[in-house]
């Protein structure tokens, strides 16, 4: 675990290095360019063996894509998933945007018209664990909202429980296809595959640079990539708590990063010792090593509000604020994915099951990007609606403006409706 403190001379210009950024290596940019248009120009047979190339379980294909039903899971994991979808479809049934129509100073109708997008792509990471939370978190959306296609991308092969998450959640399509190919098939269309309009969802940096990538071929969520975590705390936290949470996101891999940021150099010790004590207590022990040895970073802040600034320029995916200052710091963060407030506010409870998409920028991007939501799966459409009276009283307005740009056209497309 790497340590910093406000004492070192070069302490801001070590945390403005920890804002990662998110544009990849030069090498990774190339073979993701280099797959997209191998599938955009192969379609099937590359989709195949570009595919087969990286996945432990080789596909023809036919067998592309997953038709079987899925097998259902013991009753305390259904109703898991059932309780959390639950939670999931309330939270953004309350928040589906509504069309909405006023009138202008001059007594024009305008406004605004939302539509769900009619087919989406939603990529399911798989990798090490099955991860029926990233299903959950994003195909239900994309259910709740209306969409009338939706399709899934997940490597194989497909956990049974993940199979059953997929379909819970509303997925009408399920291929076996994973990494930059799949973003491929999705982006330009395979024989097998018809494209969408919009992807969404996490993966790995190879998922995030394809999205990247193939932007403007089709719409994209965010890029949410690597998983991110960051503790801010005061002297009254739980260290027991607080390292457990540090571990949690630890699982997600090497590339995933940990922070703490505390004001208390003894909770900030507490923090490290309890680490060690729960790591044996843990399962993939040497996975989670890794991470903490490459990506945990224990910083040390003159007071608070030099820890909120750190928050800041991190910009992290998730945020705990632990400790007696938890409630009076949330609403002085500005940049972060998602903000879980309080000593019983463990990051796991949003990642699994209270509502809100666990779908959060990463890598930085959080200065200007949010979350995934339930407006992203729909398309919005102006409405502009003059009557002749409302079209003669803002004329001259238009005309004006129409006269300063030297747009003549523009103006007379005005004024021969007024001139009969």
């Amino acid at each position: 675990m790497k340590q910093l403190s406000y004492k070192q001379a070069d302490f801001d210009e070590r945390v403005r290095e920890l804002n990662r950024g998110a544009e990849p290596p030069q090498e990774i940019i190339q073979q993701v360019r280099q797959i997209l248009s191998q599938v955009k120009a192969g379609g099937d047979l590359a989709l195949v063996e570009i595919n087969n190339r990286f996945s432990t379980e080789p596909v023809t294909r036919a067998e592309l894509e997953l038709k079987t039903r899925p097998r259902t899971p013991r009753p305390a994991i259904k109703e898991a998933l059932q309780q959390a979808r639950r939670n999931i479809e309330k939270f953004y049934r309350a928040r589906i945007p509504r069309s909405v129509m006023s009138r202008n100073t001059e007594g024009a109708q305008v406004g605004e018209i939302y539509q769900p997008l009619r087919r989406v792509g939603i990529y399911v990471p798989g990798g090490t664990a099955p991860l029926v939370s990233s299903a959950l978190m994003t195909v239900t959306l994309a259910k709740t909202a209306g969409v009338k296609s939706i399709v899934v991308c997940t490597p194989g092969p497909v956990q049974p429980v993940l199979h059953y998450a997929i379909k819970l959640a509303g997925a009408d399509e399920i291929y076996r296809v994973g990494g930059a190919q799949a973003i491929a098939a999705m982006a330009y269309g395979t024989s097998s595959i018809k494209p969408v309009h919009k992807i969404y969802g996490p993966g790995n940096v190879y998922v995030v640079e394809a999205k990247r990538q193939v932007y403007g071929q089709v719409g994209i969520d965010l890029l949410p990539g690597p998983s991110e975590v960051a503790v801010l705390a005061d002297g009254s936290a739980r260290p027991d708590f607080v390292a457990a949470d540090l571990l949690a996101q630890a699982e997600h891999g090497p590339r995933s990063r940990i922070f703490l940021v505390t004001d208390h150099e003894r909770l900030l010790e507490k923090v490290r010792a309890e680490i060690e004590r729960q790591l044996p207590t843990l399962g993939r022990v040497q996975y989670l090593r890794e991470t903490l040895n490459l990506g945990c970073y224990l910083v040390l802040v003159k007071n608070l509000q030099q820890g909120v600034g750190v928050i800041e320029t991190i910009a992290p995916e998730h945020l705990s604020l632990a400790g007696q200052a938890a409630a009076r710091l949330a609403g002085r963060i500005h940049h972060c994915g998602g903000i879980f407030v309080g000593d019983y506010s463990p990051v796991a409870a949003g990642d699994y099951a209270a509502g809100p998409s666990h779908v959060y920028p990463t890598n930085g991007s959080a200065t200007a990007f949010s979350g995934l939501t339930i407006d992203q799966f729909f398309r919005k459409t102006s409405v502009i609606r003059y009557e002749k009276a409302a079209l003669k009283k803002g004329a001259r307005t238009i005309a004006t403006l129409a006269e300063v740009e030297g747009l003549a056209a523009h103006k007379k497309s005005v004024t021969i409706r007024l001139e009969s």
